[in-house]
């Protein structure tokens, strides 16, 4: 289907059908949007229950980015939302952001006797309640993931003293000589829900050739949301498949990175833009065929105007 008004495009992104035509003068783009673009259910319902706490309370604070995306932030910001990145900052109301917060925070919240909306997404809390339920059982936990993200910081301190991270290859020596020291014969993996699913892969298969599974109990959680490991097998399809790759999503989002990095893999032309102010429109023409995805804390408006921008 050809399309020269923008309104037919929103109308098929409404409908959920996304892959067109649009005509750029004489010429005409095929423009594919990814099914899975977009908020996650965790983004989504941490943002619409934070719009329902702005309305009806005053003095609300938040403590981090409630999602890793400046668009958001800012809007939340605008309607009365305050970010702090110190618990003891906060007045009466305060809100735990979606990646979660060490249980250390929520010790603190109940000294000060603060009011919270725990908006941890449903997804990290079951990693939680995994890692305290294995560590409490004598387990050795290995936790697959971003080392400086908020997500696997507050995951890291449920899993106990006996845990480690590792986000890349290299820190498997170091990660499993420190499981010998403990003297521990039960192993857990699990992962950040936003970590990329084919580094996962790789680590755990790296770490099952090392240990001997005869000898310990080896346990394998593969904690990697559903939202993320579509989201990122649909980019690399798409990828494949296009001459260049638009990845729109907050360059300090951890899931938005990952869906770059596969694209790249794949189409060369990739380009990651967190507005469509970034996006360099003389590229992309030269192109005939545009793939287009978002991150899981990029809001729809902001695909919808990249699309715009290249009608």
């Amino acid at each position: 289907m050809f399309l020269t008004d923008f309104m037919d495009v929103l109308q098929l992104i409404y409908n959920n059908k996304l892959q067109f035509n649009i005509k750029i003068g004489e010429k005409f783009m095929e423009i594919i949007i990814g099914k899975t673009a977009g908020f996650c259910f965790g983004v989504s319902n941490a943002v619409k229950k934070t719009e329902e706490e702005l309305k009806n309370k005053k003095n609300v604070f938040c403590l981090g980015e409630l999602v890793h995306n400046k668009q958001v932030t800012s809007e939340l910001q605008n309607k009365g939302l305050t970010v702090i990145d110190n618990i003891e900052k906060a007045k009466q109301n305060v809100i735990i952001r979606a990646h979660g917060e060490p249980k250390e925070t929520y010790k603190k919240a109940e000294k000060l006797e603060l009011d919270v909306l725990d908006l941890t997404c449903p997804k990290v809390l079951r990693i939680h309640k995994i890692a305290q339920e294995y560590a409490n059982n004598g387990f050795y936990i290995l936790l697959i993931g971003q080392k400086d993200h908020p997500e696997t910081i507050g995951t890291i301190s449920y899993c106990g003293e006996n845990s480690a991270v590792i986000e890349k290859e290299e820190d498997i020596e170091d990660a499993l000589n420190n499981f010998y020291v403990a003297n521990i014969d039960k192993l857990l993996l699990i992962a950040q829900t936003t970590f990329s699913l084919e580094k996962f892969n790789n680590i755990i298969s790296l770490i099952t050739e090392k240990v001997n599974i005869e000898q310990i109990e080896l346990e394998i959680k593969r904690t990697i949301c559903d939202a993320t490991r579509l989201r990122q097998e649909e980019t690399k399809e798409i990828a494949k498949n296009v001459d260049v790759m638009i990845i729109i999503g907050g360059k300090h989002s951890s899931n938005t990175n990952k869906l770059y990095e596969i694209s790249k893999k794949y189409c060369k032309a990739s380009i990651l833009i967190e507005t469509k102010e970034e996006l360099n429109v003389q590229f992309v023409k030269k192109f005939q065929k545009i793939g287009i995805m978002a991150g899981a804390s990029t809001p729809q408006k902001s695909i919808e105007s990249v699309v715009e921008m290249l009608n």
